[in-house]
């Protein structure tokens, strides 16, 4: 599967079962729209956004899995970004 068809496969999912998503697949889709992480040196992983503020990017490891909050965050953020890039 090319990678942009395995990304729109991991959105699907993630929008089907935001309970059930590894990090590292919230983190590829992550890095994939907004760019590596900046770490800070903690848990959490912060990705730059074009605009400040909600929603943020700032994922976290619950063991293997991603936080279901955070996963319906970033999919806010990447229906932001979509919305942002649809507009002349």
């Amino acid at each position: 599967m090319p990678p942009a068809d395995r990304i729109q496969a991991l959105i699907d999912e993630f929008r089907s079962a935001p309970a059930a998503v590894k990090f590292r697949d919230l983190a590829k889709v992550c890095e994939h729209f907004f760019g590596p992480p900046r770490i800070s040196g903690s848990s959490h992983h912060v990705y730059k956004t074009p605009w400040a503020g909600d929603p943020r990017v700032n994922i976290q490891r619950s063991g293997t899995q991603a936080k279901a909050y955070q996963v319906r965050q970033v999919l806010a953020a990447i229906d932001r970004l979509a919305s942002m890039r649809e507009k002349p």
